[in-house]
């Protein structure tokens, strides 16, 4: 069974990162001393249950963790700093700050290395997340001990319910758009008005017309989604907000 370490302050690790063109060094103490920070850790950049869910979800959730007086979000992983900056470019986690923990020593300190050589993975940093005040750590979720790759309570949502479980999180918001287009900016503007976080899906570039009809039934664009449900183009999403 892993040591769950709250009330344990972390001792200071340097670690190396390339920023740019420039090697840096980062302490831990200078992430967490006097800080409120959420820490992630996980198996690997790039694997499926990271990449899918794991990171995106506390990037998304950025903005009601910093609402919430989280100062930073770190996600550690034994990798190096060139693989944990493409992962963070690709996934365009803006809201995460990278932490490589290439030579384990942070992850041994957690009691978290664990032996995945059977994977080709040699050791890595098994999936937890903890709440980090001040560099003592107020609360970790560990995952269960079990064969594979458990993800049940390490999630950006048990945190933000720990943290507040009143917190507004943001309405999933998703619309296909082209360049160019002025319905298009007609409905972003009504969605920025309103402070809505979306995404793009951008015709020609994320998505082909054959994929807007696919989910559609259309071939105009905007189209909106709101929690999965389409709304249509931009007077339908006017009239969705008149209501």
């Amino acid at each position: 069974m892993f040591e769950n370490k709250e009330g344990y302050t972390i001792k200071n690790v340097d670690i190396a990162i390339q920023k740019g063109n420039q090697w840096e060094t980062v302490s831990t103490d200078s992430i967490f001393n006097n800080r409120t920070v959420i820490v992630f850790a996980l198996p690997g950049a790039f694997t499926p249950t990271c990449s899918s869910t794991h990171l995106p979800r506390f990037n998304e959730l950025a903005p009601v963790f910093k609402a919430n007086g989280v100062d930073e979000i770190v996600c550690v992983s034994v990798n190096d700093t060139f693989v944990m900056n493409s992962w963070a470019s690709s996934q365009e986690a803006e809201n995460i700050t990278m932490l490589p923990d290439g030579n384990t020593e942070l992850t041994k300190q957690m009691g978290m290395l664990v032996d995945m050589a059977q994977a080709g993975f040699g050791t890595r940093s098994w999936r937890y997340s903890m709440l980090v005040k001040n560099g003592k750590i107020e609360k970790m979720f560990i995952e269960p001990q079990k064969p594979g790759d458990p993800f049940e309570v390490s999630d950006a949502d048990t945190m933000l319910d720990y943290i507040n479980p009143e917190a507004k999180k943001p309405v999933p918001v998703s619309l296909f758009v082209k360049p160019g287009c002025p319905f298009c900016t007609a409905a972003i503007d009504m969605l920025n008005e309103r402070n809505m976080p979306f995404e793009t899906i951008v015709l020609g570039q994320q998505a082909t017309l054959t994929s807007l009809k696919a989910m559609t039934g259309r071939e105009k664009v905007p189209q909106v989604f709101i929690e999965g449900k389409l709304i249509g183009g931009s007077d339908e999403l006017k009239d969705y907000f008149s209501v």
